[in-house]
């Protein structure tokens, strides 16, 4: 017997986290985030988190997990998502899962083995990297991390020396795990619901929220993050928003610039999100005009499961 988990996925913005509340106040039921940066400690403004109040409405769950310098991958969601999952289902009640991190969502959907796809932002660094120190600097990279797989390979095959890394930082596994057969059993029916708005709406709403984050906080909140001793290097603040404002921070650029940056790579991340969320024909687009139909897409996404 199949068991379902309703899925809300959509870019940064988009009101995944209202629907998601309503949805789950009317079904009586409790959220998983699928949010990368969420999952991490006092990272609270510059994630959209949901509030204290949001929070007692009713229980999430991988949020306020870990400390900022602590490794959480796909492969650790994937795991811990679907215990959590097993857990709402034997209590009788149906799962719903929200975010917008498309490869969280995939190795849950479709299964880890079936996932492991490209991090542009870190084959970016592996690049300046490569530019800079040259092939051996991936291969030495490799090594520490990998030996097996750097043990059959050199250092001039940068490709794949690089391609090795990036399944390594995406998964905490080394490349050879996926390169046999595999596929994953499950009785899970994930229905996907998306929240889809007209472009320039979005990028206006996106500049609110970037000038409500400041108006509530969010350079005390970098700089609170940074004096409890965290690295700027750190993963979880590799991330749009709080890297703007590290750089400000350490007088790089102006507050002001810190802003517009921070609303410009969140448009552009906005896009690379729903270009991922466009290729997965299994998702049940809802348009989104204005804040009304939020609360309209929840009752739509309810009578499927009335």
């Amino acid at each position: 017997m199949e068991r379902k988990v309703i899925v809300i996925v959509g870019p940064t913005c988009s009101g995944k986290t209202k629907v998601g509340i309503s949805l789950a106040e009317k079904l009586q039921t409790e959220i998983i985030s699928a949010d990368s940066r969420q999952i991490y400690k006092y990272l609270n403004v510059g994630t959209a988190k949901p509030h204290t109040d949001e929070l007692k409405k009713v229980r999430h769950h991988l949020i306020d997990c870990f400390e900022p310098d602590a490794e959480y991958n796909v492969s650790k969601f994937e795991s811990d998502t679907l215990e959590i999952i097993n857990q709402i289902h034997s209590a009788g009640k149906i799962p719903i899962v929200v975010g917008g991190s498309g490869l969280y969502l995939r190795s849950l959907i479709d299964g880890l083995f079936n996932t492991v796809d490209v991090d542009v932002e870190y084959r970016e660094e592996l690049r300046i990297l490569r530019e800079t120190r040259g092939n051996d600097s991936l291969y030495d990279a490799l090594k520490k991390v990998d030996p097996e797989s750097a043990s059959k390979m050199l250092p001039q095959n940068w490709k794949r020396v690089m391609r090795a890394l990036e399944v390594f930082h995406l998964t905490g596994e080394p490349i050879w795990k996926f390169q046999g057969s595999y596929s994953r059993e499950t009785d899970l029916n994930f229905i996907q619901y998306g929240l889809n708005w007209e472009r320039t709406i979005l990028y206006k709403n996106i500049e609110k929220r970037v000038d409500d984050m400041v108006a509530n906080g969010l350079v005390d909140e970098v700089k609170n993050i940074l004096i409890m001793g965290y690295s700027k290097n750190r993963n979880a603040l590799n991330t749009v928003g709080y890297k703007e404002i590290i750089s400000y921070l350490e007088n790089e650029i102006t507050l002001e610039r810190a802003i517009e940056l921070i609303k410009r790579n969140t448009r552009h991340f906005a896009k690379r999100q729903m270009t991922w969320f466009r290729k997965d024909e299994r998702i049940n687009w809802l348009q989104i005009t204005s804040e009304s139909d939020l609360d309209n897409a929840a009752q739509i996404i309810l009578k499927d499961f009335s």
